[in-house]
């Protein structure tokens, strides 16, 4: 079974009881699967997806059932994924949806999923290691139970507790859980996680995949730029460029007053955030200098702060209720909002690396689309 990728949804009992279906491969259009999809397909033992990050998405709607009943083994562009990373887009691992598939050996959960769901990995027989991130904050019931692991390293430095059925009696009974420096006395006191008979500080050199920072934000106020990202401890390094700071042989110079700024997040141990941009001018309010004092022109002005993500424009400051237009290159409209609540969010259909031309009342501002 190809399942293409123009596909979004598989439907209820879709393939139930199709006992002669070994195979499927599931494009990266699908982004539900619901109850008993694949149930009773006994005969299924090989899953190929095609996007990893969309699969680890997908909303599994029934609680006690796995859609994907009897497929032992999961595979991504027709390889046979035993020791499993999930990639940084993904930020909740839905419930059932890598159970049973005894060919996992070790995971590695990334620091952008919060919530591991019920049964996310139960009856992966094959599994040895899991590596949980700090920043998960729920994990619900059963969801390594069937599971004989002999390694668990948790970043969790906030234990919480869990229901005693998360992990398997073999699993605590057997494994070493590793805790960071410093948090093994917390774990000691925490329900779910007491249970283990052997907790050690450290990972015990189970190599981690090193954490990602959160992409910065930007806002300015008052004259000044702030930088924020989520990470804590993270450091963001910008850069600030104005195109009117230039040398020319002429004799006017025309004046934009535009800065273009770029910003990541970094910290010692992470990898550097994605790099966030953002187009900083003013715009005259009275197209006129009010006058010259010590050869400083005064000139009533406000400032928007531009940004895009995607063909996303977001339009900070400007006049409560003031129409913002988004142009392309050639002048065709694409797209128009008013400011509300100090900003505008217009959604256009421009691609990475175009130009949007941003019209705010009289003033146009050419900005690249990231």
């Amino acid at each position: 079974m190809n399942i293409p990728n123009s596909v979004i949804s598989i439907g209820n009992e879709t393939f139930c009881d199709c006992y002669s279906l070994t195979s499927v491969t599931i494009g990266n259009g699908v982004t539900s699967i619901g109850d008993e999809a694949f149930y009773s397909c006994s005969s299924l033992t090989s899953v190929h997806i095609s996007d990893i990050a969309a699969w680890c998405n997908i909303n599994f709607q029934h609680p006690t059932s796995n859609p994907l009943n009897y497929a032992h083994h999961i595979y991504m562009n027709g390889k046979e994924i035993k020791d499993l990373v999930i990639p940084n887009s993904v930020t909740s691992i839905g419930l059932c949806t890598f159970a049973s598939c005894s060919g996992l050996t070790s995971v590695i959960i990334p620091n952008s999923v919060t919530t591991i769901g019920y049964k996310a990995f139960a009856d992966c027989s094959g599994l040895t290691s899991v590596i949980i991130p700090n920043s998960v904050t729920s994990i619900d019931n059963a969801a390594f139970s069937g599971c004989d692991i002999l390694t668990v390293v948790s970043l969790i430095e906030n234990p919480f507790a869990i229901n005693s059925n998360v992990f398997s009696n073999n699993t605590q009974k057997d494994a070493t859980l590793y805790v960071p420096v410093g948090t093994i006395d917390k774990y000691k006191a925490t329900e779910g996680w007491k249970e283990f008979l052997f907790i050690k500080e450290g990972t015990g050199g189970t190599p981690t995949t090193p954490q990602k920072c959160e992409k910065p934000t930007i806002a300015y106020k008052n004259g000044k730029l702030t930088f924020n990202c989520e990470t804590e401890g993270a450091t963001c390094q910008s850069n600030i460029t104005d195109p009117d700071i230039a040398s020319y042989s002429s004799n006017e110079v025309q004046l934009g007053v535009t800065y273009n700024i770029s910003a990541y997040a970094t910290k010692a141990g992470y990898i550097n955030s994605d790099v966030v941009t953002a187009t900083l001018c003013w715009i005259d309010q009275q197209p006129k200098t009010e006058g010259i004092t010590n050869g400083v022109a005064n000139v009533v002005a406000k400032a928007l702060l531009i940004q895009s993500n995607g063909g996303l424009i977001n339009v900070q400051g400007g006049d409560e209720g003031e129409q913002v237009n988004i142009y392309d290159l050639n002048g065709i409209h694409v797209g128009s909002a008013e400011i509300q609540n100090g900003a505008a969010n217009i959604s256009t259909s421009l691609q990475p690396d175009s130009i949007a031309i941003v019209k705010v009342g009289t003033k146009s501002i050419k900005v690249v689309v990231k």
